[in-house]
């Protein structure tokens, strides 16, 4: 989905944690927060300049439901000294499309979407700032049930649904190259989540690659696994901002305590699996016992956590953006230190070394 338009309308699909808007059918769901409480609004910004938060609204993407938004209230994080302003999208993509047009400050994607927004107009208008570690369950190539296919082999000639700019994307192309298969081996199809997965279930594609609650809903409604990405992602997702966000004193003030309690979030959720559980539940029309599972598992692999690695998380990314680049995914080979700002890098540095 690397096109870059307007917020799109409904949402299905929830990740955890993770790992965007014309014609992909998303919605946004602003939700004004301007509590300010503990937190003082006056701040020192990049360079230890004293800034007054109190007049900053920070625009934040969340993918799939209000994630961040519930969580940060449950974990008493909420009363932020800026208001935040969140909207929800199917995907990273379409953050990034959101933020092409100016409506969002701070973008949470997997490494992909940004890999493809870069090659838009304006080199998508914006940087990437951060980057987290999380689990790489539950993204993975679907039958429906019944199907008669065992193999991934067997997909050649087959439509197949995936999420365009997605790790959905990525990992098709990785899962059918180990099968022997190229992407013109099969009739590759490009949906929204939602769509995907209505299209999975009432037959209209053979396999469905894709992620999140479109996964669990899949095999809720009998799909089973014909292939996994577990083993293929690398679990590194991002956070992007613009440009003027990043040299905006005062936004970026804000978004150093957002990220900081982003993170503190993160060591709440673990702490808590029964209670995020239930409210991821609640809000994702799944058990409980299923939400606490996938949590659980999720957490077992790979911990949630932001990172200040930035050499790690660049050259994980340009892997990746080589990957694509190989088989034609993207036009020519990306640098990636050209989509990176290190504007946060000693903040992240402080933020990931306190406990």
């Amino acid at each position: 989905m690397l096109r870059i338009g307007k917020y799109a309308s409904k949402v299905i699909i929830s990740l955890f944690i993770v790992g965007l808007a014309a014609g992909c059918g998303t919605s946004t769901k602003p939700a004004d927060q301007a509590q300010s409480g503990a937190s003082q609004p006056v701040a020192a910004a990049n360079g230890g300049t004293q800034v007054d938060l109190s007049k900053v609204t920070l625009r934040v993407g969340q993918t799939g439901w209000s994630n961040l938004e519930l969580g940060f209230k449950e974990a008493g994080l909420d009363k932020t000294p800026y208001k935040v302003q969140y909207s929800v999208f199917q995907g990273g993509n379409l953050q990034l499309e959101a933020m092409a047009a100016g409506n969002l400050d701070l973008a949470s994607t997997s490494e992909i979407p940004p890999l493809f927004a870069s090659q838009a107009a304006n080199g998508g208008n914006f940087k990437v700032i951060a980057s987290f570690e999380s689990t790489t369950l539950n993204q993975e190539i679907v039958i429906p049930k019944g199907s008669p296919i065992k193999s991934v082999a067997e997909l050649k000639g087959k439509k197949v649904a995936y999420v365009s700019s997605t790790t959905a994307h990525y990992f098709l192309i990785k899962i059918l190259q180990q099968a022997g298969l190229s992407w013109s081996d099969i009739d590759a199809v490009q949906l929204s989540t939602s769509d995907g997965l209505s299209a999975l279930i009432s037959g209209k594609v053979d396999a469905l690659a894709s992620y999140g609650n479109a996964i669990i809903s899949a095999h809720q409604n009998g799909a089973t696994v014909l292939a996994s990405a577990a083993d293929i992602l690398s679990g590194n997702f991002l956070y992007e901002s613009t440009p003027d966000a990043i040299n905006d004193p005062a936004k970026h003030a804000a978004i150093v305590d957002y990220l900081t309690r982003l993170n503190k979030f993160y060591a709440w959720s673990r702490s808590n699996q029964q209670k995020w559980a239930e409210i991821t539940a609640t809000n994702t029309k799944q058990p409980v016992e299923q939400a606490l599972d996938t949590l659980k598992k999720g957490e077992a692999q790979r911990p949630s956590k932001l990172s200040s690695d930035f050499p790690k998380a660049i050259a994980s990314q340009q892997d990746v953006a080589d990957a694509l680049s190989s088989v034609g995914a993207l036009k020519g080979k990306i640098e990636i230190n050209s989509i990176w700002s290190r504007a946060f890098e000693e903040e992240l540095k402080k933020i990931t070394s306190t406990p």
